[in-house]
């Protein structure tokens, strides 16, 4: 059973969260329990989604969509010292077998930006995310590849947070954080079995809003954003973050 704890006891989101990862593959973790669970106020959260106006264009987009702007990094995580390390810029990669659609080349994005490394969030969403992975898991080292997306949606162009379909990332655990969205329609999450069996739909809608899967176990999508009012352009803001067990 899926379940959807209720805000202000931390402790009891994060034995939640392992719980439903270890049961089922997925949990949501809605806006105020995650905000509760990492400390994050309504104001933080406003001040880190301003990081998405410094996305660049994905030049990789193999269905020729121009509506996806991100930046990539990664971090290891020790979290028995606590040390979280910034690992040198390079390039982001899933094998074809995993992404049929981009997978297979060495895809260069634009480096996370100083401000949104060193800034308050990124730390407390990271190492509260990993503890309950470490719960379900044992680890308690994992790398963490970190890529804030930005779809967005116009009159001419639908915006596809997913345009490869249902798939998996090559990961241990993966996340989708909602953090900012203005002027869209659907866009709704999904996670299913590898034989189909649907485990949980969602729509993401507040910032803080959190998406959990186990990528071994589990498959994702998201329908497209359309724009609300078609005579502007809207967007979803999102923060991907895929943990791999070390």
């Amino acid at each position: 059973m899926i379940t959807a704890e209720p805000a202000g006891d931390t402790a009891l989101t994060a034995l939640t969260a392992t719980e439903d990862l270890a049961d089922s593959g997925a949990h949501l973790v809605r806006h105020d329990a995650f905000s509760a669970l990492t400390g994050v106020s309504p104001d933080e959260w406003a001040r880190f989604s301003a990081h998405w106006e410094a996305l660049r264009r994905d030049p990789y987009m193999a269905d020729g969509g121009t509506y996806r702007y991100r930046r990539y990094g990664q971090f290891d995580l020790d979290m028995d010292s606590g040390d979280l390390v910034r690992l040198p810029h390079g390039p982001y990669r899933q094998e074809a077998d995993v992404n049929k659609l981009h997978g297979g080349v060495d895809r260069y994005y634009e480096p996370l930006t100083e401000e949104f490394v060193s800034g308050p969030v990124l730390r407390g969403v990271l190492t509260n995310l990993a503890a309950i992975f470490s719960g379900v898991e044992g680890t308690r080292k994992w790398n963490i590849k970190v890529t804030p997306v930005r779809t967005v949606a116009t009159r001419d162009e639908a915006g596809e947070p997913t345009p490869e379909g249902r798939h998996k990332d090559g990961v241990t655990f993966i996340t989708s954080l909602l953090v900012g969205r203005r002027n869209v329609t659907g866009g709704e999450s999904s996670v299913s079995t590898e034989d189909g069996r649907l485990l949980l739909t969602t729509t993401l809608s507040e910032p803080g809003d959190i998406l959990l899967g186990d990528d071994r176990r589990t498959l994702h999508a998201v329908t497209a954003v359309r724009p609300e009012d078609d005579e502007a352009p809207g967007y979803r803001d999102v923060l991907i973050m895929a943990f791999t067990a070390l």
